[in-house]
């Protein structure tokens, strides 16, 4: 049953990688902004957890949830606000810029928590698991695709059922014209990035479930989630959601019969040579245009 325990274990994956890709669809494909901070922010709600885990004890993971998002979120508004907002339509500045800031941010970790990991622990109804039909199925994993699923239904809703989700659309698809016709873009773009840096606080809470937490805990992720965002296609939430489950399965039964080094170089040459056929990736937005 090793094949199916890898199958949970690459769901698991995929729901990490979503999660934090779920920030970077938006902000990347709505902004056209490169955000290497984006594992900071990870890190960001990681460390929170470890934070809220001197007066939550065991229950910190839960607890932390909500802070970590408003942590991580407000990290991405002051970023936005104070240094990216200069630099929209210059895609690769704010890819050097923003690299900067995720080294000045790791500085800043090590300073304030220490070089060596951290641990969290988890709360006594996260540790263990149950088999159904052979599989042993971690409560910990489970609880991390739990986590990726409300997050897809939240963004979903959001995006379908409220004008603030509706404005983010508009100005996704056009924004110019979405200008023209009364949107404030410059809020537009402030609440996108508070949404998308908070879940990526999400995602760093997650990660203190299946590892130690330490100031280079978002890197070791961030190149994976830029190629979930574009190999779905920039700002399309159920591409987004197909390639994450597909790396995370890949990236399982690779490491399976090899190791979490070459792995990584599979997961991305396949995404490479899949850029090679279809280079706007599986869904593009459709928009009218003149010809």
């Amino acid at each position: 049953m090793t094949i199916a325990n890898q199958f949970v274990t690459g769901l698991s994956i995929g729901a990490v990688l979503l999660l934090i890709a779920l920030g970077l669809t938006f902000t990347f494909g709505q902004m056209g902004v490169i955000n290497m901070a984006h594992g900071e922010f990870i890190m960001a709600g990681a460390y929170t957890t470890y934070m809220v885990q001197s007066f939550a004890g065991d229950q910190a993971v839960p607890v932390a949830l909500p802070v970590a998002f408003l942590v991580a979120g407000g990290m991405g508004l002051i970023l936005e606000r104070l240094l990216v907002r200069r630099f929209y339509g210059r895609p690769l500045d704010t890819l050097l810029l923003t690299w900067g800031v995720s080294l000045v941010l790791q500085q800043l970790a090590i300073d304030l928590f220490g070089a060596p990991n951290v641990q969290v622990t988890a709360p006594g109804w996260l540790r263990g698991g149950f088999d159904l039909f052979g599989v042993t199925v971690l409560y910990n994993r489970l609880f991390m695709m739990a986590l990726a699923v409300s997050g897809v239904v939240g963004i979903w809703l959001y995006l379908t059922r409220l004008s603030a989700g509706r404005r983010m659309r508009a100005v996704m698809q056009n924004r110019q014209l979405a200008a023209v016709s009364g949107v404030a873009t410059n809020r537009v773009d402030q609440l996108t990035f508070f949404i998308g840096s908070g879940l990526a606080g999400v995602a760093g809470v997650a990660l203190t479930l299946i590892g130690p937490v330490g100031p280079q805990i978002g890197t070791y992720y961030i190149v994976d989630a830029f190629l979930v965002v574009v190999a779905g296609g920039l700002g399309q939430l159920r591409g987004a959601v197909i390639a994450a489950v597909a790396l995370g399965l890949l990236n399982s039964y690779v490491e399976l019969w090899t190791n979490a080094s070459f792995a990584k170089v599979v997961v991305f040459a396949v995404i490479v040579g899949f850029l090679q056929v279809r280079p706007q990736g599986l869904f593009v937005l459709r928009s009218r245009a003149l010809t």
